[in-house]
């Protein structure tokens, strides 16, 4: 095709306005042109990657395949474009103001002042055409982190001015502002993303589209105004809509000739597009659908402060919304808080027809975990444990089961008579040392599946690979023990003979197991998992029952 083109995306007047789901449909549109796309996120945090952010602050850290802690974004990409994405799509100022910094130790800049521009700007810069080269990428989509005048990211902004000014035949901007609509006026109104886009003007910078996020849609008349006022032909004032369905966005935007715009700006001739399968699975979503079922899932991370949340487990809610849409099915959720009082769950546990333990870390609410846990073995609920959620599996059974009274994790009681889940033995001597960020495993490992189990019956295959981030482990000193008394192992790391799987036998139970792994990382909504769809069904069958 010739030079890659860049698209940067960046928002204005408030953050949380979807420049993700703006970033990751722009970039689904112009594959299906044809067109080799590469999304990245630019973060202005000054951490090195996403995995020892707390989630209540920022959300559930995307895992990639690579092992590579991101941003939930880089999830979004995925589940878009249907590719998998590596560390070079996520891009943090940590890592930029890293780089620079050991360069000038190592004197590669030759005695120069290390200075922001160029030095900075021009990391930034390298670091998105070094990956544009390595995926030999027709179009790289850039997600500038945060709001337009924040002071963190700035260097992102002047690294695609620049950009433009070195070449402007290859680089174009979209800007995601809000328009809000006042009740006692009953319209949109433009002015703060005037002011918005002034700051741009102020940085250099002319945006050559504006997506106008509103509660409605954005009429001609106010779009021509609009237009005027920020210098943008009015065919680029693009309207993005409140949606109840994140998927249909794609097909909102090109409604309006989005992706003819795009390629009309860029200066790209390609193929027709093709959004067909994209097109059924949005008709899919809609249509009415058969099956009703109440999820809970059981974690300590919904709550914070007076507000409730739902980002930290944004992979998990994802998954189950791919597998709900396959399996004909509305999905209600309870998301309870582990930290209530142990009645207070049982409470909320009645009349749900599955029930869901996630990731988790450290002791807080591993109680309430646990009580929800013994609820869906002894009722027969249907239940799938996720990463920590499978390793207190393991310690309800060792409890209540095998008669190893307090068994626990070391990771909560270290000093436990029983610790059925323990340490990696290798990342002992990292945690001493404080040196949390290299003590995980992290990304995808391959598993050897035991054919005639509950996971065969999901996976429909002996080997398969998941994404972990984990530090603890199955405590094999207590495998043939717990093997003896009905727990089944399913699943081993292939290398490593780690335990991946747990399970009970469907005579004991009619679903119940639990994943090492993370499963929701790898689920796309053209792609369920089939973890998730076979819980799902077994969940409707218990309804029936």
């Amino acid at each position: 095709m010739g030079k890659t083109k860049y698209i940067f995306v960046s928002g204005g007047v408030l953050s949380g306005l979807g420049k993700g789901l703006i970033t990751a449909s722009t970039s689904l549109l112009l594959k299906n042109h044809g067109l080799k796309v590469t999304p990245i996120k630019c973060e202005n945090y000054l951490n090195l990657d996403s995995g020892l952010i707390n989630p209540i602050e920022h959300g559930d850290p995307f895992l990639c395949e690579d092992g590579t802690e991101t941003d939930m974004d880089i999830g979004t990409y995925e589940k878009f474009l249907n590719e998998d994405l590596t560390k070079d799509s996520f891009i943090t100022m940590g890592q930029i103001y890293k780089s620079v910094i050991d360069k000038e130790r190592n004197f590669e800049y030759k005695g120069e002042d290390v200075e922001a521009v160029p030095h900075v700007t021009d990391e930034i810069i390298n670091r998105i055409k070094k990956l544009a080269l390595k995926n030999k990428s027709d179009v790289v989509v850039i997600e500038l982190g945060g709001t337009v005048g924040e002071y963190q990211n700035a260097l992102y902004y002047e690294a695609s001015r620049i950009m433009k000014l070195r070449d402007k035949d290859t680089v174009i901007h979209i800007h995601v502002s809000y328009l809000p609509t006042p009740p006692h006026l009953g319209e949109p109104k433009t002015k703060p993303t005037q002011l918005s886009v002034k700051l741009l003007n102020g940085m250099g910078i002319q945006p050559d589209i504006i997506i106008a996020r509103a509660v409605s849609y954005i009429d001609e008349r106010r779009r021509e105004r609009f237009a005027l006022f920020c210098n943008v032909d009015p065919e680029s004032i693009i309207s993005a809509q409140d949606l109840k369905n994140i998927y249909e966005l794609p097909l909102i935007l090109e409604k309006q000739n989005f992706s003819n715009i795009l390629l009309k700006k860029l200066k790209i001739k390609t193929k027709k597009l093709n959004i067909t399968k994209w097109k059924k699975l949005v008709q899919l979503i809609k249509v009415p659908k058969k099956h009703q079922i109440t999820l809970a899932i059981v974690g300590k991370y919904f709550s914070t402060g007076d507000y409730h949340l739902k980002d930290s487990y944004a992979a998990l809610f994802d998954a189950i919304n791919h597998a709900s849409w396959s399996n004909n099915t509305t999905i209600n959720i309870k998301e309870i808080n582990s930290q209530k009082s142990p009645k207070e769950i049982l409470k909320n546990l009645k009349e749900v027809d599955g029930i869901i333990v996630p990731i988790g870390w450290g002791e807080r609410g591993v109680d309430g975990m646990l009580t929800a846990i013994n609820f869906a073995r002894t009722k027969k609920i249907p239940y799938l444990g996720l990463c920590f959620g499978m390793q207190l599996a393991v310690v309800e059974f060792a409890r209540n089961v095998a008669g190893l009274a307090k068994a626990h994790t070391t990771e909560v009681d270290p000093k436990t008579k029983y610790p059925v889940i323990h340490i990696i033995p290798d990342q002992i001597r990292n945690l001493k040392s404080r040196a949390y960020g290299g003590t995980m495993r992290l990304g995808s490992w391959d598993c050897k599946v035991k054919e005639n189990t509950l996971a065969y019956q999901c996976y429909r295959k002996t080997d398969i690979s998941e994404r972990h981030r984990h530090r603890y482990e199955f405590n094999q000193d207590y495998l043939e023990h717990l093997t003896s008394k009905g727990l089944i192992i399913s699943g081993k790391s292939k290398k490593e003979n780690l335990v991946e799987i747990i399970e009970l036998s469907k005579k004991d139970h009619p679903f119940f197991i639990g994943t090492q792994g993370h499963p929701e990382y790898k689920s796309r909504p053209l792609n369920p998992h089939p973890i998730f769809l076979e819980f799902i069904k077994a969940c409707i069958k218990n309804k029936k029952m």
